[in-house]
């Protein structure tokens, strides 16, 4: 590709965020307390915030990656920050969706890099190798550097008919890089049912992995489009970032913004600037359900010793 983004105008946001209720009985069970899934060795020694971390860090600077926290978590999140500049640890008052703590983390980084390019990333992923993956998000810096109004989603190249995934129906290609490599978003399938899912893997459709990179006004642009009421909430805290009075403005916003889902109410809204990069050669698992994390975890030789827990001890 011919515009290679410049590392110093790379950003990145990672989601650390979540309650992680569903895997709560699971670990339970592997680190003895109330942390979410993220603060947890589930899949190898380290937490999946520190393997998200590293992954992440091999396209983007450590001291231009917000993490965005929330409060409550505090005593899980505090060790694995500690090292970690201040500016970029973004503390939610309380936990309300996707949505807010995504937009949280983009005026964070805003304020740092106004046109900077960004990168979303969950924290409850896991790959095969980060390496490949994260080449994948270099040719999204790349795409988005070229065509700064897309935002440019990975979709994962499935090898099965997934039913609790959402997928992506890639639409026209766009000349954006090799072709083939990026096209228009023309459906997002959530959760489909076992025949759907097949119909989708048979048409090469892709699984939606919720990392995005695009320029910061395209991803807030995109925001405020979809959920005006959200940015006008958040409008206070955008005027005090860096300031002494940013805490207590956070918890005031907080305290009047409902739950927020971003893939329901800002991408299945489909704006016309969705793009999808598609990744292959990389296995992919979203940790999000008992039974894929037990089996990703069985499966890269993690805690063969608990293999006798079954769903129902973990229910």
């Amino acid at each position: 590709m011919g515009n290679r983004t410049d590392w110093s105008q790379r950003c990145a946001v990672i989601l650390a965020g979540g309650e992680g209720l569903r895997l709560r009985p699971l670990t339970r069970r592997i680190a003895g307390d109330e942390r979410p899934k993220q603060f947890c060795a589930l899949v190898g020694p380290e937490t999946l915030l520190a393997q998200t971390r590293r992954r992440v860090g091999l396209a983007v600077s450590p001291d231009r990656t917000a993490l965005v926290v929330t409060q409550a978590h505090q005593r899980f999140y505090a060790p694995l920050l500690a090292d970690a500049p201040a500016a970029c640890v973004v503390v939610q008052a309380k936990n309300v969706g996707t949505a807010p703590a995504i937009l949280y983390g983009l005026l964070r980084v805003a304020a740092m890099q106004p046109a900077a390019r960004v990168a979303v990333f969950p924290s409850d992923h896991h790959v095969s190798d980060d390496r490949a993956f994260m080449a994948h998000v270099d040719s999204a810096f790349d795409a988005a550097t070229v065509r700064p109004d897309l935002v440019v989603l990975l979709g994962i190249a499935p090898d099965a008919a997934e039913t609790q995934y959402g997928w992506i129906e890639p639409g026209d290609p766009l000349p954006v890089g090799q072709p083939g490599t990026v096209s228009r978003v023309r459906r997002f399938w959530e959760k489909p049912s076992l025949a759907v899912a097949q119909a989708l893997l048979a048409k090469e459709c892709l699984w939606n992995s919720f990392v995005m990179v695009a320029s910061v006004p395209t991803l807030l642009t995109m925001t405020c489009k979809a959920i005006p009421g959200l940015c006008e909430t958040f409008g206070p805290l955008r005027a005090v970032l860096g300031t002494p009075v940013e805490e207590q403005v956070a918890r005031e916003v907080y305290g009047r913004s409902p739950s927020r889902d971003f893939s329901r109410e800002v991408l299945a809204a489909r704006p016309p600037n969705l793009a999808v990069l598609p990744v292959r050669g990389v296995e992919w698992t979203d940790l999000g359900d008992p039974r894929r994390a037990l089996a990703t975890r069985v499966r890269v030789g993690f805690g063969r010793e608990r293999v006798a827990w079954s769903l129902a001890e973990l229910a």
